[in-house]
């Protein structure tokens, strides 16, 4: 027996022996049996316990909405297929047998345990996730069975049996060792194998994916994962795989370098829609439909979330970039952050399992914090408060914990530069993370710049980009919003009965409205047009992951605060899933979660950045700041001729435009005192 704690309460753990499951041979060719294109037959449904849900029933649409006739062919996507029977691929083995040896064995503040860390994260929880749920719901309607698509990543273990052929959770089970609601859990990550057969793959690889029916080739994303058919543990660490004494799992222990590899991350945080064919002018169209994408190339399906290719051609891939302060990757050893996890899972120094403590084991000084930090700052609430911690296996403490985490991450994501330019006030966002900012499904997500001016008598004189905190509104109108807008083009609306332009139906979305979401650092336009992930409506240049506005200072102003707000919800794509969801329970219960003060509190936005600065009535040129232009500053100017490399501002670069020249020298003159 071993103790643990949770919540303050001692807890005892019996060490159980998991059962080993066989998993024989590699995948058949009985997949085709059906003689479909995909061999993707629907299994009866499973038996078990099932989630909490509405009384099933059919798929109901808004009036007027015709939803488009899709079939499990539409949304086929390469890499392991289905495996209802287990008999060629193990099943995915519920996160209660690996928290027994990798869960709350340290002070039970730190979450340092892998599983600790894991179950309080949106990855933990990416299938009990309200709004996932609502989303899912509306999908289906949108598409017949479209919901299978969204399956495969958010609940892989399910997916990979065969349970969501449906496209919903209905058939999903939760039964010994066996759990659907596990998100993407340890078993499912720790049997990952590269889809792309590289000279750091293991040995065993190449037969693996020799043997799939339908192997993905190079392009990555989409939930095109290839699973170890066997029960196995694949991992980061060498000594592990090689020391039959470290290995407590009872079954093969493989290193993995694919398991430091950002690629690896790539495989669900790129989706692209494969309902849609990218045209030769640009647009998307739908493809043929009860068929698989034409070309397979998730490049020439529609962008619905572009996170991991906005990584892969950025600096932080290519070479990699170094943080001199510390704010990501906790005691990562270089400071150089190359893959999503030096971010996103933050070296620690800390035990990766219970013995940690007794040799051969040791405190690695390179451990993973599996707490997958990132934007959510809410959610995790909703996900406690409807599920229940026994469901969730989260305290509360545990969920703040990890709110927590996520709000540090976006902080640490940007920086705020304010410069006076004559009468205006210059405001300058700089990107800092590996993608842009902000990134992920456009579901209403957005960053936007408040800007409050103050009299002498600390009074507020002016603000732009007020929000209303209680009726959960923004004034847009005044300020710069990041985000991405989607929408629909008239061919869709037309077959679909819907409106024309922009709208949250991720499913048929099919046009790009607006995106002026802050490029990484290392982009270029052509890369990022390549993936359709370039700048719309708006522009960047190359090289530029910062961006600039500009408020004219109204009189009577002594100081300004400048705060940068983040927000993953909005009120309309929360009124928007409950109000377009005629399926099920769903939209209304994640609108009534986020409406609750003591749940969602209608998901207040997050302070990543405040400044503030004094409002100077000194001229313009007044270089050194003794209140006069002079010849001193004409000095002072001319040495700093020449480009001015951004994101940081130069003093001497008068106008803001990149460069000290003539224009600037210009201003000076202008404003010259003598």
């Amino acid at each position: 027996m071993r103790a643990a704690r949770r919540g303050g309460q001692l807890r005892r753990f019996a060490l159980v022996t998991v059962p080993v499951l066989a998993a024989g041979g590699v995948i058949a060719a009985d997949l085709l049996a059906s003689g479909r294109t995909t061999g993707r037959t629907p299994e009866p449904a499973g038996t078990g316990v099932l989630s909490p849900s509405a009384a099933r029933r059919p798929h109901v649409r808004p009036v007027g909405q015709v939803q488009v006739p899709t079939t499990l062919e539409d949304f086929f996507q390469p890499g392991t297929q289905p495996d209802p029977s287990g008999s060629t691929v193990t099943p995915i083995i519920s996160s209660l047998a690996c928290s027994v040896c990798h869960g709350e064995y340290l002070d039970e503040t730190v979450y340092h345990e892998p599983w600790d860390g894991w179950v309080a994260s949106m990855m933990g929880q990416s299938t009990r996730d309200p709004v996932w749920h609502a989303a899912l719901a509306i999908a289906n309607q949108d598409a017949a069975g479209a919901g299978e698509f969204c399956i495969r990543c958010h609940s892989p273990g399910a997916w990979l049996a065969g349970r969501s052929v449906s496209g919903t959770t209905d058939d999903f089970i939760v039964s010994g060792f066996t759990n659907d609601f596990d998100g993407v859990n340890c078993h499912f990550c720790h049997r990952l194998v590269n889809p792309v057969l590289e000279v750091d793959s293991p040995a065993q690889d190449a037969a693996i994916l020799a043997a799939l029916a339908f192997p993905p080739g190079t392009g990555r994303g989409n939930g095109r994962f290839v699973v170890d058919p066997a029960n196995v543990r694949r991992g980061p660490y060498l000594d592990i795989a090689e020391n039959p004494a470290m290995n407590m799992h009872g079954v093969p222990v493989i290193f993995s370098p694919f398991h430091h590899k950002g690629e690896m991350c790539m495989t669900c945080h790129d989706v692209m829609n494969p309902l849609f064919m990218k045209q030769p002018d640009g647009t998307y169209a739908l493809a043929p439909l009860d068929a698989p994408h034409p070309t397979q190339d998730p490049y020439d399906m529609f962008p619905e979330q572009t996170t991991a290719s906005e990584w892969a051609f950025s600096a932080f891939a290519n070479g990699g970039v170094s943080f001199v302060d510390g704010r990501f990757g906790g005691d990562h050893p270089t400071g150089v952050m190359q893959s999503c996890q030096d971010c996103h899972m933050p070296t620690i120094s800390a035990g990766g399992c219970f013995a940690w403590e007794f040799d051969p084991f040791f405190e690695r000084p390179d451990l993973k914090r599996h707490t997958f930090a990132g934007s959510n700052h809410w959610v995790l609430r909703a996900v406690q408060a409807y599920w229940g911690e026994s469901e969730t296996g989260m305290t509360d403490d545990a969920v703040e914990a990890s709110i927590s985490r996520n709000i540090d991450l976006l902080r640490a994501a940007s920086d705020v530069l304010v410069s006076q330019v004559g009468s205006t006030l210059k405001v300058r966002v700089v990107n800092w993370s590996g993608h842009k900012l902000p990134s992920g499904y456009p579901e209403g997500r957005r960053m936007w710049l408040n800007v409050r001016f103050y009299d002498d008598a600390d009074t507020l004189v002016e603000e732009r980009g007020a929000y209303d905190f209680g009726a959960a509104t923004l004034d847009e109108k005044s300020t710069k919003v990041y985000l991405a807008d989607h929408g629909m083009d008239e061919n869709v609306a037309a077959l679909t009965n819907l409106p024309e332009g922009k709208s949250f139906h991720l499913a048929l979305n099919n046009v790009v409205v607006f995106d002026n979401r802050i490029p990484p650092m290392g982009f270029t336009n052509a890369a990022f047009a390549a993936f359709g992930g370039g700048p719309i409506g708006y522009a960047y240049a190359d090289g530029q992951h910062w961006d600039d506005t500009e408020y004219e200072i109204p009189a009577g102003a002594v100081t300004s605060v400048v705060t940068l707000y983040y927000q993953v919800t909005t009120r309309e794509y929360m009124e928007f899933l409950r109000d377009r969801n005629t399926t099920n329970h769903w939209g209304q219960t994640i609108y009534d979660l986020w409406d609750d003060p003591a749940v969602g509190n209608r998901a207040p936005p997050v302070d990543m950045d405040v400044v503030a600065v004094k409002v100077t009535t000194n001229p313009p040129g007044d270089l050194n700041g003794d209140g006069s232009v002079d010849f001193e500053d004409v000095l002072q100017l001319l040495a700093a001729w020449g480009p001015c490399p951004g994101p940081a501002f130069c003093s001497a670069d008068l106008d803001c435009d990149g460069d000290v020249d003539f224009s600037d020298l210009l201003l000076l003159l202008g404003a010259w005192t003598g």
